[in-house]
This record gives structure tokens, sequence and C-alpha cells, in this order.
């Protein structure tokens, strides 16, 4: 597996992406949406919430790697609980690192098979704003997974 901080990756020439906030990333099968306990800090006081009741309201805890890790809930049929379709994401501001970092996940740059893969699903990608290659292997290195 090629690394994501190798200068001559198979990106060094950027990457282009643009959210469309089209919801494809945040809709469909269930999953995980990480959470940390500063984002959920976050994310309560937008509500108006105190972060134990938002931490009840709107994570779940779940076993990852021998460790406890939280994680937002899914509205039925897998959707994030903060995805409203025909408007988007409605803590887009003040969403978590796994949301704000994506496609650059270490797991989606690992190899231009895997970018283009979600690619075919994600109208943003290989369209707008160029990224550089450090930025892409900085975000991937720390993408909230």
């Amino acid at each position: 597996m090629t690394s994501v901080n190798a200068p001559s990756s198979w990106y060094a020439a950027g990457l282009k992406f643009t959210c469309t906030q089209c919801g494809n990333c945040c809709t469909g099968a269930a999953g995980f949406t990480w959470v940390t306990e500063d984002e959920a800090d976050a994310l309560a006081g937008r509500f108006g919430l105190d972060g134990e009741a938002f931490r009840t309201r709107y994570t779940r805890l779940v076993w990852r790697g021998g460790e406890q890790k939280r994680t937002l809930i899914e509205k039925p049929g897998g959707d994030c609980v903060f995805f409203r379709r025909g408007v988007g994401c409605t803590v887009y501001e003040q969403r978590p690192k796994q949301c704000s970092t994506w496609p650059f996940w270490g797991r989606i740059v690992a190899s231009r098979d895997d970018w283009e893969d979600s690619a075919r699903e994600c109208p943003g990608m290989n369209r707008g704003a160029l990224h550089t290659a450090a930025h892409i292997a900085r975000t991937a290195a720390d993408d909230g997974l």
C-alpha cells in the first residue's frame, strides 16, 4: 500500500473536490460517524443542550479496536441524524472531523482505484477546487476515522 505521505504519490498533482451537499456520504446503509467528546460538546451547544442530553439523544457508544467510541445515531434507513433531504447537512459548520475530511480519508486516497471507486458515488470528486498533495496527505493522516 502506498503511503499517503509519499512525495511521489499518485495524487502528486493534487485532486479536485468541492462538496455539493448531495448527501451520498450521509445517507444509505447504516455505519459509523465518529464524534469526539469536544465535537459532541460543540454540537450540544448548537442545540442548546447540555452535553449529557446531547449524547443521550444523538449518539451511541460502540466497541471498536478494544475501546469504546462514540458515533452519531442514524435515522431509520441509515441516514445521518443531521442530514435533511432537500436541505443537506444541518450541522455543516460543526460537523465532525470524519465528515469534514471527506473524501481525503486515508483509505480513499490510498490508491487511484480507491479514489475512483468512491468518486462513482460522489459528484463533488474530480470536480471543483484543486487540493494540493500536501493538504491531502495531512488530512488523510488525521481523517477522524
